[in-house]
């Protein structure tokens, strides 16, 4: 006995070794501590104006997809044609679909692939804020007594749609989700052909206009021109990841770039559950609101797998290194602790995001009165795909959450799988990396996944080099304010946004 348990002993500290050993060995992507601050903003009030002015216009995407009123598209569109008179005459501007935009700035090298840049002009609704006010003029070029500003809502510090200059940032809906990108797109361009510089390969920039409901009818139709004119883009840039700051996230001791090479599926069901109606003072043993909530119980406590896949797996080799000791420890050994590190990743709604596909109950319907018993009760379920997950694995994980009852399952909204994953050892991945480094030299670059839908999903047809990323550096109360309230981005980020875009324009091929 004593001989056994000596053996086991052994064999357990050969076992720590080895762990030990291989976490201090594991090649996780090494932290660069350069002494710069990056690139040094300079403040453009011109540029600051141009973006801030169409913050004013309200281009508002909502209702039904597609539907919805153009008439603040319609100014916009007039507006960016004042506004960028070099861009318009040095390129060749495409409209598709009345209010997309397709601008491209001829290489000279036509036989090389061009490289795409996306964004959308439209913006969610800013909540219970006044939208009648963008002529409310807040702007100050030095950004110092300002006039006061009546406030619209105890939620916003400037009305949003001002385009209030104030505080060193510029507020209102949009400026981070997405016309901080699709201005500083217009900027680097038109900082291009100010400096007569004539790129090797096309620079194409597209715009879409319904991105925040569901993109059908800006970009899926701009792809399809695309396809149609045999394009393949060596590269497509669209939004997705930031810069986080170093402590934003849990664990992480570095500011970390998340570029997104994937994005998550998309499955909205509406689950109609029947059962027996009538007072409530005769109820059934079991009604049709309570097998309902059998069901959602059986959906939320039984969630489909959690994988560390591919694309994850190249993040945590990459933040690893910046990590406590015992998640390095998890990470360099997954071949023996994988079910130790998942069940520390799905206890954070963060990173549970990243390790499965999620279930998320959104809405419920039943009875009308207090003392009705509904024969029927409705719910609504999401689920974010993760990459290797199907819509068909869902459909079934659904079937099985409603085994025993008598239900009805409608898919609703934007059903699609999850992205193709691009690669990260490709030139304009690379290319990515130096423009941050430019203005973050000591930041952590990785491949992520990217957990809400974007407009790049539909360029796959297009490129299969596709990278979501913007380049500006948020708190938690910054990304909390992106589709909700007293949304701003600093004027900092703004130039350096301007300056990141240039960057890779101006050096794609140098």
């Amino acid at each position: 006995m004593k001989k056994f348990l000596f053996i086991l002993v052994g064999l357990l500290i050969i076992l720590i070794i080895f762990l030990l050993i291989r976490t201090f060995t594991y090649p996780f992507k090494k932290i660069h501590t350069e002494n710069s601050d990056g690139w040094k903003f300079v403040r453009n009030d011109a540029a600051v104006k141009r973006l801030a002015d169409g913050i004013k216009i309200p281009t508002i995407s909502t209702g039904e997809l597609g539907e919805f009123d153009y008439s603040p598209f319609d100014r916009f569109k007039d507006y960016l044609k004042d506004t960028y008179p070099l861009v318009y005459e040095n390129t060749e501007v495409v409209e598709i679909n009345t209010y997309g935009l397709v601008f491209r700035l001829k290489g000279s090298e036509p036989a090389l692939q061009p490289i795409l840049f996306l964004s959308h002009m439209d913006v969610v609704p800013p909540g219970d804020a006044d939208v009648k006010n963008e002529d409310q003029n807040v702007f100050r070029p030095d950004d110092k007594a300002l006039p006061a500003v009546t406030k619209v809502s105890e939620d916003w510090d400037y009305a949003p749609f001002s385009g209030a200059v104030a505080k060193g940032r510029i507020y209102g809906r949009g400026t981070i989700d997405m016309k901080g990108m699709f201005f500083s797109l217009l900027e680097s361009m038109n900082n291009l052909i100010q400096a007569k510089h004539s790129p090797k390969r096309d620079i194409y920039l597209a715009f879409g206009f319904d991105e925040e409901v569901g993109g059908q009818k800006g970009a899926l139709p701009i792809a399809n021109y695309f396809k149609q004119k045999g394009l393949i883009f060596d590269a497509v840039y669209d939004e997705g990841g930031l810069v986080l700051e170093k402590g934003s996230v849990k664990g992480i001791d570095a500011d970390v770039a998340v570029v997104g090479c994937a994005e998550k599926g998309f499955l909205s069901a509406k689950i109609t559950v029947k059962g027996l109606g009538g007072h409530s003072s005769m109820p059934p043993m079991e009604s049709a609101i309570g097998k309902a909530a059998v069901i959602m119980q059986r959906l939320e406590n039984h969630q489909m797998k959690p994988v560390i896949t591919p694309l994850i797996r190249d993040f945590f080799d990459n933040i690893g290194g910046s990590m406590p000791f015992a998640n390095r420890l998890a990470i360099s050994n997954k071949w023996l602790l994988k079910s130790v590190l998942l069940s520390q990743l799905t206890k954070n709604n963060s990173t549970n995001a990243l390790v499965r596909t999620t279930t998320a109950l959104t809405m419920m319907k039943g009875s009308d009165g207090p003392n009705v018993l509904s024969p029927e009760v409705e719910f609504l379920v999401n689920f974010r795909l993760i990459p290797g997950n199907t819509i068909q694995q869902v459909k079934e994980h659904i079937a099985k959450a409603c085994e025993g009852f008598d239900v009805e399952v409608q898919e609703i909204d934007n059903t699609r799988e999850a992205s193709l994953v691009s690669p990260s050892d490709t030139h304009s991945f690379r290319m990515m990396e130096k423009g941050i480094r430019e203005i973050y030299p000591s930041v952590v670059v990785t491949p992520y996944l990217t957990i809400a839908a974007t407009d790049a999903y539909k360029y796959q047809i297009v490129s299969k080099n596709i990278y979501r990323f913007m380049p500006i550096k948020i708190n938690d109360a910054e990304k909390q304010s992106i589709h909700s309230t007293n949304e701003y981005i600093s004027i900092e980020n703004y130039m350096k946004m301007i300056h990141y875009f240039e960057y890779i324009m101006k050096n794609y091929d140098q």
